[in-house]
């Protein structure tokens, strides 16, 4: 956690209210830091149901093995995390560690192992030792409580400046249901599904099927539609557990994924997930602006999100951003480099209201003043039509300052 929070952060912390069914406890393990929480808990009641979206990387940690392995069966009675170490790249000693805390979590909770959850953010390549934690979490599991939202974001930080959490209410027939989200991430975030740590839990009674397919269309608009450097955590873990306690206030139990009483928890769902999703971005390492790029006129969705990628992740342009230097230059540079079809010479720029570029070529009533003034906010929206067809996408990412150097420089110090 970062001595300095970012001018990003929320000026206030939405109030989160209990979800029935789940308790949660923290503790500090000194996997890593000193004088902090780091190991979090999340216990929830029998016939809780479970989906989860992780990293697409091809050098995946040991918890998200773990979790894919236990997803199959759709129930969970526990999540256990910890921050310090992403125990990714362990080998032997990383599914070594897993099914020890795994174990010890499962007696904790008097549960099956495979109704077990973990997760581990931090530093690759270096051995988690579990016996540091594992002994922590009978404790920690008899002494869960369901108030305790904002200290569970704080105990899964690593450079994150502020926790992050959202919450939305929304009625399931004729019942209130609710859904919590916390989520950490900084750095390495070019999410292939999620951020790099999410968690979600609401007290509709959802199965698990339905709740997959939701959660699956409910990241591609939001946690995949985020990045800070371009990078793919190995940890990348969204999950999400639906308690069902709903159910005794007359909330209706959903088995089909086109149930039209859906529609309101499938927005407010994607209204927490892109909540966490952007404060995630406004907290990219060393962030001073959020940038929201969104490109129109391409040959299909597909091809403009690649584009949309191409220009959020350029370091060029992100440095550009940082240095409030109205240098659309870069942008047409970003579209043309896509590997994306694209005309040249049909091609416009806007940074906020003000068109740049049009036609292939500056715009006859470009100033350079009023742009200038533009790129001194702190939210930034660049937009590019590529003038060949329907294709249109959003994605949001941040500035790239001398602090991200500095933080990423000396990280494992």
């Amino acid at each position: 956690m970062s001595a300095t929070i970012s001018p990003l952060a929320p000026k206030k912390y939405p109030k989160m209210p209990d979800i029935e069914g789940a308790r949660i406890a923290t503790a500090e393990a000194g996997i890593k830091y000193k004088n902090r929480t780091d190991l979090l808990t999340m216990v929830f009641d029998a016939g809780t149901t479970v989906a989860g979206v992780f990293t697409k990387s091809k050098c995946p940690s040991a918890p998200v093995d773990f979790c894919r392995q236990n997803l199959g069966q759709g129930k969970a009675r526990v999540l256990v995390v910890n921050s310090g170490n992403a125990n990714a790249f362990t080998g032997k000693k990383g599914r070594a560690s897993t099914a020890m805390t795994g174990e010890a979590a499962a007696k904790a909770a008097s549960c099956a192992p495979d109704e077990v959850f973990l997760a581990s953010t931090g530093v690759i390549g270096e051995p988690l030792d579990a016996g540091k934690f594992s002994h922590l979490l009978a404790g920690l599991v008899k002494d869960g409580r369901s108030d305790l939202w904002t200290e569970a974001a704080k105990a899964i930080m690593t450079t994150d400046t502020y926790p992050k959490l959202a919450t939305a209410t929304v009625k399931l027939g004729d019942a209130d249901v609710t859904i919590n989200g916390i989520a950490k991430g900084a750095g390495m975030i070019a999410p292939d599904m999620a951020t790099m740590l999410s968690f979600i839990a609401t007290d509709a009674p959802i199965a698990a099927p339905v709740l997959q397919d939701l959660l699956a269309r409910g990241t591609a608009k939001t946690f995949n539609a985020v990045t800070v450097d371009s990078d793919t955590s190995t940890s990348d873990t969204l999950l999400m557990f639906a308690t069902g306690t709903a159910a005794r206030r007359g909330a209706p139990d959903i088995t089909d994924a086109g149930d039209a009483r859906l529609g309101a928890f499938r927005r407010a769902l994607g209204k927490v997930l892109k909540s966490l999703a952007l404060q995630v971005v406004r907290d990219g390492e060393g962030a001073r602006k959020q940038v929201e790029v969104t490109v129109t006129g391409a040959k299909s969705a597909r091809s403009a999100k690649r584009i949309a990628l191409s220009i959020a992740n350029s370091p060029l342009v992100k440095t550009a951003v940082a240095g409030e230097d109205a240098n659309w230059g870069r942008v047409v540079m970003a579209v043309g480099k896509a590997g994306e079809p694209a005309d040249r010479d049909l091609l416009s720029i806007w940074f906020g209201d003000i068109r740049l570029a049009h036609q292939g070529e500056r715009d006859a009533a470009y100033s350079e003043e009023a742009t200038s003034a533009y790129m001194k906010r702190d939210e930034i929206r660049i937009h590019a039509d590529i003038g060949i067809g329907r294709g249109k996408a959003t994605v949001w990412t941040c500035d790239l300052t001398k602090e991200y150097v500095a933080i990423n420089g000396d990280y494992r110090s």
